[in-house]
Formats: structure tokens, C-alpha cells, sequence
């Protein structure tokens, strides 16, 4: 069977996902792989490195597709994209089905079965996969560097003939793969850092990192859901987790959000009352800008002055650490695909938990259930 390498069309997407050196083991499990012309050029990867590899070049898009049985992207294709897919052929991408249900209904028609890495569930057989993890590791430390870049003071403390500078102070909101990441880069930098998480158990992974934990009373909850992910909670509880965050968001210099739910807008943690309340030249760099925000007046990949707090909305963090960003996704998707491969085909079996998980079409049929259209009963 022959795998396609596309470049990718997302304007920002430096990502490729699967590096030259991923070629060789594709190639062993008996695959072909063919790559697009320039595919790896933004993740700094020439055509003569993968053709080194044993990839074959392809001029552009339309030879790509024409040929390739199994096609491994990053982001979702464009409408126009997904109509070149061979029908009968598989795609493996970051899908965000619930965002992209009309391009599931395409691909459903095309009968192209496709499967969503946002699916892989978050299980220790499935930790190999986990891109979204993978991913949102690079995003903690990636909000960090913003945050140090945007903030007009140090990190760490100084001591120096012209006087002692104080540590900067952080507050890392939720303690997710992307928030101990964020934790674990601001302690390097010389941080004094702070953290709260809804799920009480973090606890002892944010201390072990050098943080404190806060601790605040809100309604019980459940935190996460049977996936893994959290789950979103009721507008009381967010209220009352903001009145109590408040103190905490004022001391800060900078303050990281990392809150969201899947297939949700992001919860409204920091409102314009507590940006008020932050000192001037402070800093939020919020991780979920593109699910609506956790910080209120948050602008997707802009920088914006709120009475002289900065909010940062910079998305797809990965994309701008490409070269790592990239060997890691082909980690990932290589372990993903190998999963369903015996003997040089694939064969993915439904009654496996990955598989089953992250099934969105095949032969005309719709798995993911937000995209199955509805169906009205007669009159």
C-alpha cells in the first residue's frame, strides 16, 4: 500500500507528519511512501533527505493523490483538497470533527475512510499516539517564552551592585500536560510559580515541579470525563471559581490559561473585573483563544492592551517549533498506523479501543455521532 505525504495547505502550518527519518520504518512494515514536492520545507526538512530515505517525490498535490492508498496529514484538508482523496482511501489527520462536520459528511460521501488523532483516548496503551498531548507540551512551553518576551520585567531574581530584582510571579491555570509544561519551563526561567487545577489529584505533580498549589472551594464536580479530557462544568461553578482565582490572577505578572473542552467554547476563567485588578504591564497569555478564550477580550492571534494588561492569542503554538513539533507527531501517527498494519496492509479492527475511538467514516458511514446528519421521523 502506498502512503502520501502532503504538503500542508494551512496558511501557519510549518508542520509535516512524517520526518525523513520516519520514512525507513514505514517502509520496513512494508508500506511505499510517497511525499509531496516542498512537504517538509517550513519543518526544515529537504526533498533529497526524504528521497535519501527511500520516498518517492511527487511534483504537486494531484500525483500525490492520485496514487496514494493511505494519506498521513497534520490539519484537516480543505473541501477542495479532500475532493482529490481516492475513494476506497484512508485518511489519518488532526480532524477537529466537531468543528469540520460538513468535511466529515464529504469524505463520508467519498467513501473515504478517515480517522481523527483528536479521538486517540487517553489511555496508557494509547500514550504513544496522543498527539493532542504531544502537541500541548510544545504549547506550555512555547506560552511561556511569549509570556517572559511580552512581560517588561525578569523572570528571575537578580542581585546585582544597582540593586536586587525580584522574581517575576506566575499563575498557571490548570495543570494539563500544557500546563505542567508551562509550570516546569517558568521555574527554569526563575519564576516563583503558583498553579490550580479543578482536579485535586495534580496536586502533587505541580509541587513536584517546584509550584504551590492553589486551593479553592467550588461545588463538586467532575472534572474529567470517561476520555480523559475535561468536561465542561455549570456557569455557577465557573463563577465562583472566579471570585476566588481573583486574588491570585492580581498578584501575578504573567498568568497562563490552559483551560478546554473538547468539542466546547472555552470557559470564561478570567473576566474584564480581574484584569482590572492586575498591575500595569502585566501579562495573560491564553492557550485557548481559539475556542473563544479563557480571558475576556482575548483576540485570536493578536496582542491586545486591556488598561495596560496584555493579552496574548496566539494559536497553534506546535506550528512554531516545527522541526521538534513534526518528529513528535511522527511518532505518533507512525505508532497510530502500525497499530491497524499486519503484514504491509491495513487492517484496522473495530473491537480495538484506538480504532473504535477514532473511527469518523468508512464505506459511506458516519461513526463520529455529532456529524451523522439528523433524521427526522414522519409526520
Amino acid at each position: 500500500m502506498l502512503i502520501g505525504i502532503p504538503r500542508e495547505r494551512l496558511t501557519g502550518e510549518n508542520r509535516v507528519a512524517i520526518i525523513p527519518s520516519g520514512v525507513p520504518e514505514l517502509l520496513e512494515a512494508g508500506y511505499e511512501v510517497i511525499v509531496e514536492s516542498n512537504a517538509g520545507a517550513q519543518a526544515h526538512f529537504t526533498d533529497e533527505e526524504y528521497r535519501n530515505c527511500g520516498a518517492i517525490i511527487a511534483d504537486d498535490a494531484d500525483s500525490l493523490y492520485r496514487q496514494a492508498q493511505i494519506v498521513l496529514k497534520v490539519q484537516p484538508p480543505e473541501p477542495e483538497e479532500a475532493e482529490l482523496i481516492r475513494p476506497e482511501s484512508t485518511l489519518i489527520c488532526l480532524l477537529n470533527p466537531w468543528d469540520n462536520q460538513a468535511l466529515i459528511q464529504q469524505l463520508a460521501g467519498q467513501s473515504v475512510q478517515c480517522f481523527a488523532l483528536d479521538l486517540v483516548p487517553r489511555t496508557t496503551r494509547a500514550q504513544s499516539m496522543d498527539v493532542l498531548s504531544a502537541m500541548a507540551g510544545i504549547s506550555g512551553y512555547r506560552a511561556v517564552l511569549n509570556g517572559a518576551m511580552a512581560l517588561p520585567r525578569y523572570f528571575p531574581m537578580l542581585m546585582t551592585a544597582a540593586g536586587t530584582i525580584h522574581p517575576a510571579r506566575v499563575f498557571v491555570i490548570g495543570a494539563g500536560v500544557a500546563g505542567l509544561m508551562a509550570i516546569a519551563t517558568a521555574r527554569r526561567l526563575g519564576a516563583v510559580v503558583e498553579a490550580y487545577d479543578l482536579r485535586p489529584e495534580v496536586r502533587e505533580q505541580v509541587e513536584s515541579l517546584g509550584a504551590d498549589f492553589v486551593e479553592i472551594s467550588v461545588p463538586e464536580t467532575e472534572a474529567s470525563g470517561d476520555n480523559g479530557y475535561a468536561t465542561a462544568q455549570s456557569d455557577a461553578f465557573y463563577e465562583a471559581q472566579r471570585q476566588q482565582l481573583a486574588d491570585c490572577v492580581a498578584r501575578a505578572d504573567l498568568v497562563i490559561t490552559t483551560a478546554a473542552v473538547p468539542g466546547k467554547p472555552a470557559p470564561k476563567l478570567i473576566d474584564q473585573a480581574m484584569i482590572h485588578r492586575m498591575k500595569r504591564g502585566s501579562v495573560i497569555v491564553d492557550l485557548a483563544a481559539d475556542k473563544g478564550g479563557n480571558a475576556e477580550g482575548s483576540v485570536v492571534n493578536e496582542k491586545v492592551d486591556v488598561d495596560g494588561v496584555t493579552l496574548v492569542g496566539h494559536t497553534n503554538h506546535p506550528s512554531r517549533v516545527p522541526v521538534h513539533a513534526s518528529q513528535l507527531l511522527n511518532r505518533n501517527i507512525t505508532n497510530f498506523l502500525l497499530n491497524m498494519t499486519s503484514e504491509g496492509r491495513l487492517t484496522p479492527d473495530q473491537s480495538d479501543d484506538i480504532v473504535a475511538a477514532t473511527l469518523v467514516t468508512r464505506e459511506g458511514r458516519i461513526f463520529f455521532e455529532p456529524a451523522k446528519p439528523s433524521v427526522k421521523e414522519p409526520a
